[in-house]
């Protein structure tokens, strides 16, 4: 496993600095996230705020990807493209996945949406998932364990009756988009190393749960990743540092909820 890069106190600064800015990003554009919207319609929104303050938008042109945000609805695991011909529609779920790029730091978070009143099915993976990333965060403290982490979250998925995606992991962040560490989120049973927590990493943990199956495949964009079974997807995300004696999340929303419709998500 490649070194993980220790943040300084500056560094965590610019670190928090870029987390706020995606986050104030997602608040922005929670409202608009209704039946009869396009994903383009998200992306210009997304492009126009983070460019207006200051910064870039992370995904654009990074390794080819050809968009600002990703947006990825029910079915799609992550990296969906947003499109002026997806017209969203009632009972859909949608994940709008902001990264942005501020003095040369990256932050990055993440949310999946309803879509008007959800159907029973959305509404299980969709709160199987916000939990998972709580799980998640809860297991990071000085001294444990990477694998702590997967260990929480699959358990919790399982018990819900849904998988955790294996493909994609959360990973550190920071000049980088991404960088060591690799953050499992389902049990890895003693697979590569294993280090402890220390202050000073940051990295984001991102679960990506299915109602299905935890296998995908990836479209021939070669970008769009979807469930193999065409189950379900959800995903929630947040960039958290380690600090002395526990873990601050860097993209916390302070309280403020991202509403749209009649839910709060």
């Amino acid at each position: 496993m490649a070194k993980v890069r220790i943040k300084n106190a500056r560094e965590i600064d610019l670190c928090r600095a870029s987390c706020k800015l995606a986050v104030e990003t997602l608040l922005h554009v929670a409202p608009m996230i209704q039946p009869r919207i396009t994903t383009q319609d998200i992306n210009d929104v997304v492009h126009s705020f983070i460019t207006r303050h200051g910064a870039y938008p992370s995904p654009l042109n990074y390794h080819g990807f050809p968009k600002s945000v990703c947006t990825s609805i029910n079915e799609v695991v992550c990296h969906g493209i947003p499109s002026a011909k997806r017209v969203l529609k009632v009972g859909d779920i949608i994940n709008v996945d902001v990264t942005c790029t501020l003095e040369g730091f990256h932050g990055d978070t993440s949310a999946t949406f309803y879509v008007g009143a959800p159907g029973p099915a959305a509404r299980h993976i969709t709160e199987v998932s916000r939990t998972c990333l709580e799980v998640g965060i809860a297991a990071v403290a000085p001294g444990r364990r990477l694998s702590d982490i997967g260990q929480a979250i699959e358990a919790h998925a399982t018990q819900h009756g849904c998988s955790v995606v294996r493909e994609y992991v959360g990973h550190g962040i920071g000049r980088l988009f991404h960088e060591p560490p690799q953050v499992a989120h389902f049990r890895k049973r003693g697979i590569g190393p294993d280090p402890r927590f220390a202050p000073g990493w940051v990295f984001t943990i991102e679960p990506m749960i299915n109602a299905g199956d935890w296998q995908i495949e990836v479209l021939a964009d070669g970008w769009t990743a979807v469930t193999r079974d065409r189950s379900l997807s959800a995903q929630f995300e947040h960039t958290v540092l380690v600090t002395e004696d526990g873990v601050e999340v860097l993209t916390d929303r302070g309280g403020r909820v991202l509403r749209n419709s009649e839910d709060v998500v």
